[in-house]
């Protein structure tokens, strides 16, 4: 985490933070978060200088209720922009993108499971601040097919092709029949999407529950996961430019106001009003500015977009892409929103199965299982704590898997999966308590069940999104690339692998994009098979960095999976807020100690005589048996 210290540890916690520290009582002495630290090669337990910047909340701190609160609506508000962005790609490959009433079920649909995965993952999966969001890797696919097949959303019997430029306006030409007919064909293509989802959920729950994921670590190093991750960034590129385009100077405005906020004044501190009974009012110094600096500049894009609508300098144009800059563009989602209604299962009919969907799906369930174990290093890694142990990952995976399937059975037409841009919000708050991805998991549940809630976030002006989407995914591009310190860069072997790698996944999607016709094997299935694959990029470069890094010869060591599989021997490079205490899951400690344990992959297992059975969670020692 050294790659993302803007600020000295010195300077970023207040001593007057006794007034709002945390439940867990602070000891003045402790070297993380005294003012009188003296970093240096010469301090206990610490070999050499590596001492990360502390967080003002660390995973297993709680802070107050109150402060819970605004940590996890500014969580929820840095990640909706994603999940709108995906209930919209499905929708869209749906051939929905008319029907506003299918685009709020299935937006009530993501959210209700963004919350649901967010719970299962804090509490009984990784349990690191995880936020479970929706997986923009099952749309990626689809996306393609249908920019191979024309004909996607062409309804058999008519004239015109159902509308794809991602709107929502109606198409009032239609007749009765004909907008039917479309109706039953998104139906007919959501039922699809819930069949092929829960039987790569269920797979994807297995490869959790069995370990494989856990035997894949000893392939799978940094040299793969990070081109592979950092492709998937890059991709996002595209959708903040989306949502940017609207107007750039709107956007620009939000990015600049969260980076100065947190990183040029970071380091200041701003008087805070405060009451308690045993002082009374009273004023003390708090970086406010920096913890919330994410939702300030959203705040303040917003007031931007107000005023600008208000004075007329945007256009009312509906056909003009600025138009979804204004506060009132999209006012009209909340008057057409239900109150409450709860998703249930089969509520586009019953599912149905569909090759090329599964194939795309399953490929997605790869994607995302790379991406995931990445995202849990990545996490680590921000909130300082040491990378997570085997049974943990398993954990995290099978839990996804899990609600994968729950996201099938609803019909979410997509899976959820680890949110990289709030491990980048976490990075930049310095908040990293577990307590307040509990707090928006309930948020985002209450959000799927009251839709006039929801709504009100959803007329979020575009391009505000897109100015904080600039700064979530720029801070998470330079955390992925932070897990190439433990890998040897002077190494040419490295080096050839991670760049060709990276020009392979940009090179080949851009090729099938621009020249569609210059793969043709005379069989049009396989054709759009083929591109199909080959439109991904986190598959294309993820696959010739995987292949490279276990085909070219190199140490363990050389390729940095010696300092996640063997995490003692790295210890002495990093002085750790937490110890490996913050995976253990949330059973009583005598069950650690049960035979069954040493068999099943997700489970921790300790024998009896390395511990006491009569010891509590908080102290049990350190070390762990994986």
């Amino acid at each position: 985490m050294t790659s993302l210290s803007v600020l000295t540890v010195t300077q970023l916690i207040p001593s007057a933070m006794a007034d709002v520290k945390p439940c867990r009582e602070r000891d003045a002495t402790d070297p993380v978060f005294s003012n009188a630290l003296d970093i240096s090669s010469d301090a206990p337990g610490v070999e050499f200088t590596d001492v990360a910047e502390p967080l003002l909340y660390n995973v297993s701190d709680r802070p107050p209720i109150h402060m819970t609160f605004f940590f996890a609506f500014q969580q929820v508000l840095v990640a909706l922009s994603g999940s709108l962005a995906v209930s919209s790609f499905v929708a869209d490959v749906a051939c929905a993108s008319e029907f506003s009433d299918i685009k709020t079920d299935l937006l009530s649909s993501t959210l209700l499971m963004n919350g649901v995965t967010t719970l299962l993952m804090v509490t009984l999966g990784a349990r690191l601040p995880l936020f479970q969001g929706a997986a923009s890797d099952y749309v990626v696919p689809l996306l393609a097919i249908q920019v191979i097949n024309k004909d996607f959303c062409t309804v058999k019997g008519l004239d015109t092709d159902a509308s794809m430029d991602n709107t929502s306006i109606p198409i009032t030409n239609a007749t009765g029949s004909d907008m039917e007919l479309r109706r039953q064909l998104a139906f007919t293509k959501l039922q699809e999407f819930q069949g092929c989802l829960i039987l790569v959920g269920i797979i994807h729950c297995l490869v959790g529950l069995t370990g494989i994921c856990g035997l894949l670590l000893k392939f799978i190093g940094p040299v793969t996961i990070v081109p592979a991750i950092l492709l998937s960034g890059i991709f996002l590129s595209r959708a903040t430019a989306k949502f940017g385009r609207a107007h750039w100077g709107m956007a620009a405005v939000t990015a600049a106001t969260s980076i100065i906020l947190s990183l040029y004044i970071g380091h200041k501190k701003m008087p805070f009003p405060a009451w308690s009974r045993k002082r009374g009012f009273f004023i003390y110094w708090y970086p406010f500015h920096q913890v919330f600096s994410l939702l300030i500049g959203i705040l303040v894009g917003w007031l931007m977009s107000a005023l600008m609508t208000w004075t007329g300098a945007l256009t009312d144009d509906q056909n003009e892409a600025q138009y979804m800059a204004r506060v009132d563009a999209q006012s009209g989602v909340i008057k057409d929103a239900h109150w409450f209604r709860v998703p249930y299962p089969g509520q586009f009919g019953a599912p149905s199965f569909h090759t090329g969907v599964f194939v795309a799906f399953l490929i997605a369930t790869i994607t995302s299982i790379l991406d995931s174990i990445g995202d849990y290093y990545a996490c680590a890694r921000v909130c300082n704590v040491p990378p997570p142990p085997r049974h943990a990952i398993n954990r995290g995976i099978a839990i996804e898997g899990f609600a994968s399937t729950i996201s099938g059975i609803l019909g979410c037409g997509h899976a959820t999966t680890t949110n990289g841009g709030s491990i980048g919000a976490v990075g930049v708050t310095k908040v990293a308590s577990r307590d307040v991805f509990v707090c928006v998991a309930v948020i985002y549940i209450v959000f799927g069940l009251v839709g006039k809630v929801s709504a009100v976030f959803i007329t979020i002006p575009q391009p505000v999104l897109g100015g904080a989407m600039i700064v979530m995914f720029g801070m998470f591009n330079g955390i992925v690339l932070s897990n190439l310190q433990v890998v040897s860069l002077s190494s040419t072997r490295n080096i050839a692998i991670i760049g060709t790698s990276l020009l392979v996944g940009l090179m080949v999607p851009y090729w099938l994009e621009t020249f569609p016709d210059d793969l043709n094997t005379g069989n049009a299935y396989n054709d759009n098979t083929i591109k199909t694959l080959l439109a991904n990029p986190n598959l294309c470069g993820g696959v010739v960095a995987c292949f490279l890094d276990n085909t070219v010869p190199g140490t363990l060591k050389e390729r940095g999976i010696t300092a996640w599989l063997e995490q003692k021997k790295d210890d002495h490079f990093r002085q750790y807020s937490e110890g490996k205490e913050v995976y253990l899951p949330l059973l009583p400690a005598s069950w650690f100690s049960w035979r069954v344990m040493k068999y099943l992959p997700f489970c921790l297992y300790r024998p009896k005589e390395s511990f006491g059975v009569e010891q509590t969670l908080s102290e049990q020692p350190e070390h762990h048996v994986e």
